[in-house]
């Protein structure tokens, strides 16, 4: 066995961010361990790239629901990074952090710390923001790069408008004092390249000779004697290796693979781990279940203009704009088409908003055209036309997960349960309704051609459910599988400072502690979740903070 002060399971955007912070000290011995492979493929640094990483083997776990009830029994795709960098490698890269209330809400749970005032200095810490000055909401010269949208569509302009045209407010910042409105969002890109954990964290850590990464490398389960976590079984080059920590072992899998492995370790429920013939090493009901996500479904409309993503849908086009990326860091492929955005209230009365949107311009076509046999493989989004898909922030649907076996290589059961409440079908519904006034305002005139999706008749509140269920997908947040809560939480599975209940040495750092999903995208909370925990594991109270005595 080799022994390490850190070993940290799963290098995506919280396991790189703690390699990096943990590695500072050069006595600190850290062991990172990954799955997936090194972030070798140019796709992943180049922005437009995300449609093919999404969908790649090698990329990404490719996990499947089990048949959802109430999707008309659909079994829905969901990527997992499974490369370093994880899912910040194969994400969209748009930088949101959520509202106030969602992080106020966390801290009435009864977890200490986490309140908004508490983890606004951890996203600021983080960032180094190319346009917005620092100020209360932002900061400069943090790891994780973030620029403001640099499209210049006139479909953007369009969207804003009409927003505004419509009554919804305008925003220049989703992330600062106020993110109710319709604007532009902010993106981890950097000149024209993705800013992923990887390439913000990891990188600059590599060749300190205290930090060890492993990649192709398969945890099992943890190690535990007695009531403490010593270490970690997985399998590496065709062995099964163990490391040893004589500090912690810091779960970074992700809202399934890190419930997965506290499950194949005997910790969980025992209605779920022993009829898999797995030892009981603590009972914590709450893994795998408190599953949460946001469902995306989409508004789309034929372009009448020839500004939209369909040139590129092309082979020769394609490869053009991508080489241009590649090579210069310019052009269509060193953005991300989805620069429009908003939040906003579904109904007047509500605290936060409880709709996002993500406004694309392109269809997503399914296949890229090759010239001359572009007859052979067209299909029906084969045209100009954008998109405004929308997700429900705060869901009242709950899913859970579920061992296949006690095969570490074998996929965890997924089980959504999407929008199994009349709240959660209501407002998916309402959001569509608002999103037709935008597009039907002025500003979408020169551009607006006939309603694709749903279709303009589909209007009664049955057609329109119908939709969702033949449509709606993931947009990529599953959180809440290993909950933080307090000791009079029976479903919590950490305390406030991410330490698993019962186990001694082990901790969970990235979305599954998330007792509710934050009103936005996850990856920048993931990231301010990782810096706050390495704060806490160094024993500093504040943000760069001196060491305090933890006794």
């Amino acid at each position: 066995m080799e022994n390490f002060d850190y070993v940290i399971v799963g290098a995506g955007s919280a396991g790189c961010v703690l390699a990096n912070r943990l590695s500072e000290n050069p006595e600190t011995s850290v062991l990172l361990l990954e799955a997936g492979g090194w972030d070798w493929n140019p796709l992943i640094q180049i922005p437009l790239g995300v449609g093919k990483l999404v969908r790649s083997r090698f990329h990404s776990w490719g996990y499947w629901t089990e048949p959802e009830p109430h999707l008309d029994n659909r079994k829905l795709y969901w990527p997992r990074g499974k490369v370093i960098g994880g899912s910040s490698s194969i994400n969209s890269m748009v930088y949101i952090r959520g509202h106030a209330v969602d992080y106020d809400h966390w801290a009435q749970l009864g977890n200490r710390g986490w309140s908004y005032d508490d983890v606004l200095p951890y996203f600021r810490h983080a960032e180094d923001h190319a346009q917005r000055p620092e100020d209360a909401y932002h900061g400069r010269g943090g790891l994780l790069k973030v620029t403001r949208g640099t499209g210049s569509n006139p479909l953007y302009d369009a969207f804003v408008k009409g927003g505004v045209q419509a009554g919804l407010p305008h925003a220049d910042d989703f992330n600062g004092q106020n993110q109710e409105g319709i604007g532009r969002y902010d993106f981890t890109i950097e000149n024209g390249r993705r800013a992923s954990s990887a390439n913000c964290y990891l990188r600059p850590a590599i060749g300190r000779p205290n930090l060890t990464v492993r990649t192709r490398a398969l945890t099992h389960r943890v190690l535990v004697a007695g009531a403490r976590a010593t270490g970690i079984e997985y399998y590496h080059e065709g062995e099964t290796k163990t490391a040893g920590a004589d500090q912690e072992v810091l779960l970074c899998g992700g809202s399934l693979n890190t419930p997965q492995i506290l499950m194949l370790s005997g910790i969980g429920d025992p209605k779920s781990i022993q009829p898999h013939g797995i030892k009981m090493v603590q009972e914590l009901p709450g893994v795998g279940q408190n599953l949460q996500d946001h469902l995306d479904t989409p508004l789309q409309y034929a372009c009448t203009q020839p500004v939209t993503l369909h040139s590129l849908v092309r082979l020769d086009r394609a490869a053009l704009a991508m080489a241009q990326a590649a090579l210069f860091r310019t052009g269509p492929a060193a953005t991300f088409p989805a620069e429009g955005g908003a939040f906003i209230k579904t109904r007047p009365e509500l605290e936060a908003p409880d709709v996002q949107w993500h406004f694309l311009i392109g269809l997503a076509a399914k296949r890229v055209r090759i010239p001359l046999l572009w007859q052979l493989n067209r299909d029906p989004s084969d045209r100009d036309g954008f998109t405004v898909r929308m997700c429900q922030l705060r869901p009242e649907s709950r899913g859970h997960l579920e061992l296949a076996s006690d095969d570490p290589s074998a996929r965890i059961r997924i089980f959504a349960n999407y929008v199994s409440t009349e709240t959660d079908r209501r407002t998916l519904r309402d959001s569509l309704r608002i999103a037709r006034d935008v597009v039907s305002q002025d500003a979408f005139a020169p551009f607006r051609g006939e309603e694709l999706s749903p279709g303009p008749d589909v209007t009664s509140d049955t057609d329109l459910d119908a939709h969702i269920r033949r449509t709606a997908e993931t947009i990529y947040h599953p959180v809440g599988t290993a909950k933080m809560g307090p000791d009079g939480d029976p479903m919590a599975v950490v305390d406030s400072q991410l330490r698993v209940k019962g186990i001694d040495g082990l901790r969970v750092v990235d979305a599954s502690i998330m007792p509710t999903v934050v009103g936005g995208n996850t990856n920048a909370p993931v990231i301010m979740i990782a810096e706050k925990t390495a704060d806490a594991i160094l024993g500093r109270n504040s943000v760069g903070g001196q060491h305090w005595d933890a006794a």
